[in-house]
Parts: C-alpha cells; structure tokens; sequence
C-alpha cells in the first residue's frame, strides 16, 4: 500500500501496534514469511509482506468499527476494500476496463463511419486515443495504489481534458481550414506548453498538489463544456457558428444538438459522487467507483453525438452559403 497519504485509520495507535505486531511475527522470519508463499496474483501485483500485514489490520479494525458502530475509516488514503487477485480496488478496475471497452468501439465506429478528411475526424481519433490511455492507466492504479501508478492516472486523464478541450476549440473555430494554420499551430502549442508546466509543477512538488490538480481539470472540464452547450442554444439564440460558414446558414441546429446537452447535465450529475464520498458498500463498491461506472454510458452516448455530427448535412458546401 501506498503510505505517501496518511489518514484517520493509518495514524490510529491501534493500527500501529497491530502493523507492528503482524511485521514483527509475519515478516521478521523471511525464510518462513516470504512474498515468495504469496499466492501468484500477490506476487504479480508486487505485494510485499509489510504491504499484507497493513491489509489484514485494516479490515479487522473495521470489522471492530462496523460491529461497535462506528465510522469507517480510511486508510492512506483509501476506503477499506476487499481485494481480489491482488486489485486493491476492483469494482474501480472493472469499470475503468469498461470504459476502455466504450473507447476501444468508439474509435473504430469513427474510423469506420466517419469520412477520410473530415475536418473532425483527425481530432476525434486523437481524443479516443489519449483516452484510452487514461483508462488503461486507471486500471493499473486502482489495482495496485503506488506513487508512480498514481502519477499516470492523473497526468494521463489531465492529458485527457487539455485534448478534449483542443479539439472542442479547433472544432468551433475551425482551425483545420488552410487560412487558420497559423492559428492552429499557436492554439497546439499553448496546448503542449500548459500540460508541460502542469505536470512539470506537479513533479518536482515534494508531495502531490491534489487540491491545484482537480481545480486545473475542472477548469478545462468546465471549459470544454461550455463551449459544447453553445452548440445546443436554440436558433434565435445562437453566438457561435456550428459549421464551417461556407457550408450552411449560421441558425442552422441540427438534430443531434440535444444529445450535447445530455451529455454535459449527466456528466456533472456524474461528477457529483466524488463530492459526496461515503464508505465502500460491503467493502466493494464506492463513490469514485460508481463515477467511473457511470461514464461508461456517458461516453457511448458522446460518440454517438460526434458521429452524428460528422455526418450531419451542416458539413456539406452543396446546401447553401449564410
């Protein structure tokens, strides 16, 4: 377990003795104690024998916590849950895969659907990919918490949110078109430049800024966001245009601008389980699982919009000019 984050549980003196007690008769006799008795998914999971001794006094703490009525608590950082085949979370693993399933099928539904040289597409594509990093890396983080496992979710979904924000930008000011290049190309690498600083700030910190991290993704989150609701206004309320000018009449909303909105409310509906955390239901199911769970549906439903989009008539010259 990764003790960088103390809390309530792991500062207890009943937590220490035990972790005292459980290294001094289980880890001080390596020949008879050794990681290398571990079952085999402990041991791929590169779980050390002080690390066993932390999991086994923290779920009989909170069995004491649970039968004498008190609060769980946490422990480094962490809800107590049950482990299985080395996952220190597994339900958060689960749907971190799912996800990845979601993206791994979105990606090939727009290389499939979605013409060659479609202004969108390229952008798309890239976004589906740096997400299916991310979730790959938030499956190896929530199976084994260490402070490397750490540092790639969260870089990897920060590297997440600046894309989706890069595109939502070069979507709606058409950045793809030959005369804008130049604009294109600074827009790129204002981009690379903050994601440098920002996980250059967090890696020469001598612990992790958690708070400055969730405040940089909320605001390119919120960003994005609200650049996608303008494309839901209603036609006599519309301040952006929603396709290229050449193309289509700027009032012109199309069918699937509902499905933005959708996403956008469902999304920060979603969002608010991180804010109200609760223990893990039965030691397996918590608030950041249930997060991860629910965007699983939330992104099918968002390629399906950007599909929708791509092929939406607004793209075509032959319609008309404004």
């Amino acid at each position: 377990m990764d003790r960088s984050v103390a809390s309530a549980g792991d500062r207890s003196s009943l937590f220490t003795r035990c972790l005292q007690k459980c290294e001094l008769q289980e880890c001080t006799h390596t020949d008879n104690h050794s990681p290398n008795t571990f079952p085999l998914s402990l041991r791929l999971t590169h779980w050390t024998c002080t690390d066993n001794c932390a999991y086994s006094c923290m779920h009989q703490l909170t069995d004491v916590a649970i039968d004498e009525g008190h609060h769980v608590l946490q422990y480094y950082g962490k809800w107590p849950f049950w482990r299985l085949l080395g996952m220190q979370e597994p339900a958060s693993v689960l749907f971190s895969l799912l996800n990845l399933w979601v993206h791994v099928r979105g990606y090939n539904t727009v290389k499939k659907r979605v013409p060659d040289g479609h202004p969108s597409k390229s952008f798309v594509m890239a976004w589906s990919v740096v997400s299916m990093n991310a979730w790959v890396c938030s499956a190896i983080f929530h199976t084994r918490d260490k402070p490397i496992t750490e540092k790639l979710d969260y870089f990897s979904a920060a590297l997440v949110f600046i894309v989706a924000l890069y595109t939502a930008v070069a979507r709606f000011f058409f950045l793809g078109h030959p005369r804008r290049q130049h604009l294109y190309v600074l827009w790129g690498a204002l981009c690379v430049l903050t994601y440098g600083l920002h996980v250059t700030y967090l890696s020469v910190l001598p612990r992790f800024d958690y708070t400055y991290n969730i405040i940089f993704n909320l605001v390119l989150g919120l960003a994005h966001n609200f650049l996608w609701l303008l494309y839901t206004f209603p036609e006599s309320y519309t301040v952006i245009r929603r396709f290229p000018p050449s193309a289509i009449p700027r009032r012109y909303r199309p069918r699937c601008a509902s499905k933005v909105a959708l996403c956008a409310v469902l999304t920060m509906a979603a969002m608010s389980l991180e804010l109200f955390d609760f223990p893990p239901i039965e030691r397996i199911l918590d608030a950041h699982a249930l997060w991860h769970a629910a965007t699983v549906p939330i992104t099918a439903l968002w390629y399906s919009f950007q599909v929708e989009d791509a092929l939406d008539e607004g793209w075509q010259l032959k319609i008309g000019r404004s």
